[in-house]
């Protein structure tokens, strides 16, 4: 056995039950990283030097594949639904047995590393990889501890992920033979039968959501943020498409993080030392700071390059429209690092609402926000399907169910919380469609959307007129530096009035039918926010 390391990790596997392994590489810098994965033949190199590798059968997370162990910790504690699935002990105690001893006689990759930028909630992680560029992956998405830090410190959560162990429906418990697996009474997480490396940022972000809120009373969040030059934060939160990567990377404002967030008492801090931004149809123009920070140490996944070059093709979809790439922080030149920021002022909840009904911006009550943070509405319209031309609604709660142990209520009375003690602005913006729904109305221009989103910011839109949406009751600016003002009241844009209202209604009772699910544990003053039909 060849060990490489800046310190001798047999014994952590040992621990663990890995036993018998071929080469163990510790803490690889990322050249050793690449350098490995190229000669192994699992990847290349791309003209802009970044390390592209193709994840296999699984593009994307299997949210139904993804379980939680039920024992005396969980059993009350989680909200057990589709995205939260139980299984026994026992089952765990198999797939551990199965994966630990799956490494013997392989190569196995460790690192050392840690979630959570403020050191008051700092989670130590351990990540155990069955390739060099999963390990790439886990370095540049966590936070690196300084070479010092490695001697003493100890893990408090192990991931173990092995795309090559496979699981046995009919013995194991899975649904198949693909597997992600949390227990929170061991802290651990096994990932086998996929090599998509998002189940390990997600994992860690699952564990988090869990332990943050009941622990330490800290606001999980699925968001982006930024810092103005007077400290000024704000917040995005908002599903995929619908602008939360491209408004939060503001080059006036210095960027905490892309995708995962808390709320102390004091500070928000990123979780992530990293990004994973979506890069399908990407360019210099539209994502100018994405693009630049894909370079060497950057990891591409799934894209294709033209033919005859090694020059990526963004545009390509033959292997999916999840093309991701994932880079380090402070490839962005604006990053703020440590990045924690100031308490936010402003908060946006972002929507790509493809129905034409929701205002391009609007004001929120602390009610209206908790309700609308419940219900995480967009509608998006599948494109690529020919003959589907109707939007598609949405409903991910708190902008992040797949990734929410406990139930939603936690999350958003929390939030509630804190807008009532620090008077943070909410806002919603509407990135969709105006003026009719998809194939008749037409996309809200990326430059007004920003100019709203700029004024919200600089306190423009505090003391204008504002007028109530009849349906959603949101407060609606009647005017905003940079925006035509018609396109304000989204009813003005609709050539046929009568058609308008008749959609806002039918989306209204799409919220209602979606909330009944929580009403239960919503509280009077959140249900005051329900849109009136």
């Amino acid at each position: 056995m060849q060990v490489s390391s800046v310190r001798n990790p047999v014994a952590d596997l040992l621990e663990l039950g890995i036993r018998q392994t071929n080469r163990i590489f510790y803490q690889l810098e990322p050249t050793e990283l690449i350098a490995q994965t190229v000669a192994s033949g699992q990847g290349i190199i791309t003209s802009n030097g970044a390390l592209a590798v193709n994840t296999g059968q699984f593009t994307g997370r299997a949210p139904k594949d993804k379980f939680i162990v039920k024992d005396e910790l969980t059993t009350a504690t989680v909200n057990w639904n589709d995205f939260n699935i139980p299984v026994n002990p026992g089952v765990f105690d198999k797939l551990y047995e199965k994966i630990t001893g799956y490494f013997a006689g392989k190569d196995v990759w460790v690192r050392d590393g840690y979630a959570c930028a403020d050191p008051a909630y700092r989670v130590n992680i351990k990540v155990i990889t069955e390739t060099p560029w999963a390990n790439l992956f886990a370095y540049n998405m966590f936070l690196r501890p300084i070479e010092e830090e490695l001697d003493y410190m100890h893990p408090e959560w192990t991931i173990i992920q092995a795309p090559g162990c496979l699981a046995d429906p009919a013995t194991d418990g899975t649904r198949q033979a693909n597997f992600a697996v949390v227990n929170f009474s061991r802290k651990m997480i096994i990932i086998g039968g996929t090599a998509y490396t998002g189940e390990i940022k997600k994992g860690i972000f699952t564990i988090l959501n869990y332990i943050l809120p009941q622990e330490h009373g800290v606001l999980s969040m699925h968001c982006s943020a930024n810092q103005g030059e007077k400290g000024d934060t704000a917040i995005f939160f908002g599903l995929s498409g619908t602008g939360k990567t491209t408004l939060s990377a503001d080059p006036e404002r210095k960027l905490i993080g892309d995708d995962e967030h808390g709320w102390a008492a004091d500070n928000i801090f990123n979780f992530e030392g990293g990004c994973y931004a979506k890069c399908i149809d990407l360019s210099e123009e539209k994502e100018p700071q994405i693009f630049h920070a894909i370079r060497e140490g950057a990891l591409l996944e799934n894209v294709r390059c033209y033919t005859g070059t090694t020059d990526v093709n963004y545009a390509d979809k033959c292997i999916t429209e999840n093309t991701r790439v994932s880079y380090p922080l402070h490839y962005i030149d604006n990053a703020l690092i440590p990045s924690i920021g100031n308490i936010p002022e402003n908060i946006f909840l972002l929507t790509c609402d493809a129905y034409g009904v929701l205002p391009p911006i609007s004001r929120l009550t602390p009610e209206q926000a908790m309700y609308q943070f419940i219900s995480g509405y967009t509608a998006r319209v599948a494109g690529t399907e020919a003959g589907i031309t109707e939007p598609t609604t949405t409903f991910s709660t708190c902008f992040g169910a797949p990734f929410l142990p406990l139930h939603p209520v936690k999350y958003a009375s929390m939030l509630g919380e804190k807008l009532r003690r620090h008077k943070a602005k909410v806002w919603l913006v509407n990135t969709g469609w105006t003026g009719g729904a998809y194939g008749t109305g037409q996309r809200i221009k990326l430059s007004y959307t920003r100019a709203m989103v700029a004024a919200a910011l600089k306190g423009q839109l505090d003391k204008l007129a504002y007028k109530d949406h009849p349906v959603f009751g949101f407060s609606i600016p009647e005017s905003c530096p940079g925006v035509p003002a018609e396109l304000l009241d989204p009813s003005n844009t609709w050539a046929d009035k009568a058609a308008y209202d008749k959609q806002a209604n039918e989306l209204g009772q799409k919220f209602v039918r979606n909330f009944e699910k929580y009403a239960d544990q919503a509280t009077p003053e959140i249900l005051s926010a329900s849109p009136r039909i």
